[in-house]
């Protein structure tokens, strides 16, 4: 009998799902096409877990999860993740970018540096492909050079990047807003 569990939870941007073990979360499931397709997802990724209601410290992480994609300040690094299995390098891949709050972005480029090898973008790009955690290692954070949005492997690809983007408040390339179009005249002066 597995010790793995998983749920399904309603988000702004769908049914979202978790799953977890007995040293915390091993995985979180975005949207697919319907309810019935991110069931199928997780129970592929997690053969061995089984539906359930989520115990106290991971409806802790579903309510902080749901609230961020409603697009309120969280700070999701109080989550606990099993990390069993996945690589050294990849780990502090994931615990710099669960250092990057909400409506910030790192670029590939810039993660390899802060963890000192400027030449390892490549490596951190496919952490981001195989990060198991995404939302609580908020690999939707992560743009390419120039702050070009890059890819995104889950479902609805870059669109759900910028979406989960737009949500935390995040600007991205050098697209303008609105008010960046005023002109200088009408910006308040000084007194």
């Amino acid at each position: 009998m597995s010790d793995q569990c998983y749920a399904l939870f309603e988000t702004a941007i769908g049914c979202c799902g978790i799953a977890w073990g007995a040293q915390g979360v091993i995985g979180v499931q975005l949207p697919e096409r319907h309810d019935r397709a991110t069931r199928d997802r997780l129970r592929r990724r997690f053969p061995d877990a089984g539906e359930a209601g989520p115990p106290s410290d991971i409806q802790q992480a579903i309510d902080g999860i749901v609230a961020l994609l409603r697009g309120e300040a969280r700070d999701l690094s109080f989550i606990s993740l099993d990390m069993d299995g996945i690589a050294p390098f990849r780990r502090s891949i994931y615990a710099v970018l669960r250092s990057v709050p909400a409506g910030a972005t790192l670029s590939y480029g810039e993660i390899a540096a802060r963890l000192g090898d400027g030449s390892a973008a490549r490596d951190v790009g496919e952490a981001m492909g195989k990060n198991p955690f995404p939302i609580i290692v908020p690999c939707h954070r992560v743009v390419a050079a120039g702050g070009k949005l890059g890819g995104f492997s889950a479902a609805g690809g870059v669109t759900t990047k910028l979406r989960l983007l737009n949500i935390e408040g995040a600007r991205v390339g050098e697209a303008p807003t609105l008010f960046d179009s005023l002109p200088l005249a009408a910006r308040p002066g000084r007194r």
